[in-house]
């Protein structure tokens, strides 16, 4: 990726530090440290942002890389990381139906099982999210939808229904949790 470097040149050029430049941006200094270190990428906005503090199209300011942002986007890494979210939508399934029928079977040996089986869930759950911030996918899809015409408003809609599975993940969790101590309850009563 060129980005990085380019922000680095413009920013020299203006004589910026990265706490100014974070100041015009409104991001961390550690961010624009990241960017320039191509260890992340900005979205949509901060790129926006950065052109006008650079006076420059985002075209210059990203150059060869959405060509690099849709061969990552298409590569076959993609393919194990939707494999991966597809396990992880099923074991919250399991989790959230299994808490009952195991306790009711299997009492305390079933409420164990089950324990380990949500601890492996959430596990697969921040290796799901590790690999959606290692691909910057969200990000790459936005940059070339922006470069392809598609308007800001349109992106950020994008972006808050792509937040809404995690949300229902987190739906889903709390929903588990509350199944587990009624099933607790239930046990301990009977």
């Amino acid at each position: 990726m060129e980005l990085g470097s380019q922000i680095k040149k413009y920013r020299n050029e203006l004589s910026l530090s990265q706490d100014a430049l974070a100041d015009k941006v409104y991001v961390s200094r550690q961010t624009i440290s990241n960017w320039e270190n191509d260890k992340s990428y900005p979205d949509v906005n901060s790129l926006v942002l950065l052109s006008e503090v650079f006076h420059t199209s985002i075209d210059n300011l990203i150059k060869g890389d959405v060509e690099i942002m849709k061969q990552e986007v298409r590569s076959e890494d993609k393919k194990a990381f939707e494999k991966l979210s597809q396990v992880f939508a099923v074991m919250l399934f399991v989790a959230v139906v299994t808490p009952i029928p195991l306790t009711h079977f299997l009492g305390y040996i079933g409420m164990a099982i089950w324990g380990v089986f949500m601890a492996a869930t959430i596990y697969v759950s921040f290796i799901v999210e590790k690999k959606k911030k290692q691909f910057d996918v969200q990000t790459y899809r936005e940059i070339i939808a922006f470069m392809e015409g598609t308007g800001l408003d349109e992106i950020a809609k994008a972006r808050e229904e792509g937040k809404r599975p995690y949300q229902k993940i987190l739906l889903g969790v709390a929903v588990g949790i509350i199944t587990f101590v009624i099933a607790a309850v239930f046990f301990m009563v009977l």
